[in-house]
């Protein structure tokens, strides 16, 4: 069994990639995994100082939800993001929680499988490349890690507009098929 953390970083309430999020839990808890989602709607992230504390400390300065959510990325096996594609990019606030998770470099994480989830109104299959390559840095700080798998689903927009979408089977099937 391992330890799987999602974090589905939309700000809105039904969005289309909180929806992928919940089918990839759905998913990697009828492959037996303990699995925990955190959504970012309602947390107080701030933006990093780069003041590099967190190096000497092992933990932001920062008082905020930061802290409590780079604890559990630290001690997941699987780190699933969910991020709705904005001008072509993943999510700013998704982007800021990169940043601030900077505590975790240079430090013994457990997390070896990364996975991405996107949705975007454009549904050009290039549309979430920058968001993959986004996360591909953060990745790349952590050389433990791989980018396991990816899912896009382009062509939504309005809230709930995924229903009904084959692609909400593939996240489930994305989510059961983590190792």
């Amino acid at each position: 069994m391992k330890r799987v953390i999602v974090i589905s970083t939309s700000l809105r309430r039904g969005s289309n990639s909180d929806m992928l999020a919940d089918k990839f839990v759905e998913g990697a808890q009828a492959a037996g995994h303990g699995v925990e989602k955190i959504s970012l709607t309602g947390k107080d992230i701030q933006f990093c100082k780069g003041c590099l504390g967190c190096h000497k400390l092992g933990r932001c300065v920062l008082k905020d939800d930061v802290n409590d959510i780079m604890a559990k990325v630290f001690e997941a096996d699987v780190v699933a993001w969910a991020t709705p594609i904005y001008y072509y990019e993943m999510s700013g606030q998704m982007k800021t929680l990169i940043d601030r998770m900077n505590a975790m470099y240079g430090r013994d994480y457990k997390f070896r499988d990364v996975y991405l989830l996107t949705t975007a109104a454009d549904d050009d299959p290039e549309t979430p490349k920058r968001a993959e390559t986004g996360l591909g840095g953060w990745i790349a700080c952590y050389p433990k890690s791989r980018l396991a798998g990816t899912l896009f689903c382009g062509g939504v927009n309005e809230p709930k507009a995924i229903e009904g979408n084959a692609k909400l089977q593939e996240a489930f099937d994305l989510g059961k098929s983590v190792e």
